[in-house]
């Protein structure tokens, strides 16, 4: 896991993935994503907090080879031949498995990397030359337990690990329309999520129920929205935030994306 080289500490990224099409669109969204992944240092391997893997207990992949999941349906064929070949990292996964001590996480080998993780890394990382590794979330806890565990994650940082969390701040699919809006709703919580974050307030965040109601038409279920608290988790008080892809499509989507470095 370390080299001989200087290991530099990484940021800790959240992109809001959106559709899967945005792994061959080239769009504003993709090459955002793009400009992220060359302007980062090259991580020594990639730990992803994807909202398409929930759980009951908390997994990480602990394959040498993962496979590309195609976890949506009717899609254009050139989809389903898009290849993410990056390598596992058993070691990795052992050692997070022993680092984390709140709560047990178990080895996977059945799993491997879904639409959360390859659709943005095709984009940011397209040699796939960089080991990845997906934690689960374990769907049975609580906000707080997902946020206080991502806390024991921090020292990957300065190990030259990436740690990407992979979702969408707001994300109503039964509310979606197939353009290029953004409902009233959508806007008011994706704003009061932006100022939370830059005023420090994670707490209010880690209880978004209580925003009202823009989150509860935001978040109808949350596993969108956890990664989100995984990433916060991770800053440290020197930290700066830049936000990327911070727009509203589809009515009901937010691509809102932000580093922590």
């Amino acid at each position: 896991m370390d080299s001989d080289n200087e290991i530099i500490r990484m940021p800790a990224i959240f992109v809001g993935h959106g559709s899967p099409m945005n792994a061959i669109e080239d769009n504003e969204f993709s090459r955002q994503w793009a400009d992220i992944g060359r302007r980062i240092p090259k991580p020594e391997a990639i730990v992803c907090i994807s909202a398409h893997w929930e759980t009951k207990g908390t997994m990480i992949t602990a394959m040498e080879q993962p496979k590309t999941i195609y976890d949506f349906i009717g899609f254009p064929q050139a989809l389903y031949e898009i290849k993410y070949p990056a390598k596992g990292a058993p070691e990795l996964a052992n050692f997070i498995k022993a680092m984390v001590r709140q709560t047990p996480v178990y080895s996977d080998l059945g799993w491997g990397l879904d639409h959360g993780t390859w659709s943005v890394l095709c984009r940011m990382f397209p040699d796939a030359d960089i080991p990845v590794l997906q934690l689960s979330l374990d769907f049975s806890k609580e906000p707080a337990f997902h946020y206080d565990l991502a806390k024991e994650l921090k020292p990957l940082r300065s190990k030259g690990i990436l740690i990407l969390g992979s979702g969408n701040i707001v994300h109503n699919l039964r509310m979606m329309v197939w353009q290029d809006q953004a409902y009233s709703w959508a806007v008011e919580f994706d704003d009061t999520v932006k100022h939370l974050i830059l005023s420090g307030d994670h707490e209010s965040l880690v209880r978004y129920p209580k925003i009202g109601e823009a989150a509860r038409l935001s978040i109808p279920t949350n596993e969108h929205y956890l990664p989100l608290l995984y990433i916060l988790a991770l800053q440290e008080k020197a930290d700066k935030i830049e936000f990327f892809a911070d727009k509203i499509t589809l009515g009901s989507i937010s691509m809102r994306s932000l580093i922590i470095a």
